[in-house]
């Protein structure tokens, strides 16, 4: 959690010194919820995954134009890791911290009404990381895995500075079992998809 707030803090200095030389910055701190696929599928419909969890993150945007950004987004959750059967549920097994950081493109459309107010859709795609921490009592263990980001939403702007946003993204990754259990494997390809609101504050 403090690398989540270092890394919002630092975010945040940079957009701001840069924002006056290449155009107007955005931060949109949000919360959601995180639903996961499973990281690995075995015999009889078992399988392994992150339950759903409340998620907190923030966003960071550098208009290049009005309709293109460029975007960095970091949320974090604290999750359990369950074991199971896709047709019987299951049980869980260990504490899961979930870090997702990604960089990326924002594709804004036309605003619906006068320019600095009104619904403004939008898509987003980019690259990052998903950073697992997996804990039994002292027992832990990490892996960080490469995601692709691909997600929309809706902003309703009440003013060029102030607005509402309305959000879905999905963070596709291969859980490495590797670097987490030293077992020369990756997972299934999962989707983690973030479903949130924020607040657009414009600076």
């Amino acid at each position: 959690m403090r690398s989540f707030v270092s890394l919002a803090v630092a975010g945040i200095a940079v957009l701001n010194a840069d924002a006056g030389a290449q155009g107007s910055a955005r931060v949109t701190p949000y919360v959601g919820y995180l639903a996961s696929g499973s990281i690995a599928d075995g015999p009889l419909g078992s399988r392994l995954v992150n339950q759903g969890a409340p998620v907190y993150g923030v966003q960071l945007g550098l208009n290049l134009s009005p309709n293109i950004a460029l975007v960095g987004n970091v949320g974090y959750a604290d999750s359990e890791l369950e074991a199971g059967f896709t047709w019987l549920g299951g049980v869980s097994i260990a504490d899961s911290k979930v870090l997702m950081y990604d960089g990326g493109v924002q594709l804004r459309f036309p605003a619906l009404s006068r320019p600095g107010t009104g619904i403004v859709p939008f898509v987003e795609g980019g690259i990052g990381a998903i950073r697992h921490e997996m804990s039994v009592g002292p027992l832990m263990t990490r892996s960080t895995n490469v995601a692709f980001t691909a997600g929309g939403g809706v902003d309703l702007q009440l003013s060029n500075a102030l607005g509402v946003r309305v959000m879905a993204k999905d963070h596709m990754s291969r859980f490495d079992y590797g670097e987490a259990i030293g077992v020369a494997n990756e997972g299934r390809r999962a989707h983690n998809w973030v479903l949130g609101v924020g607040i657009n504050l414009g600076m």
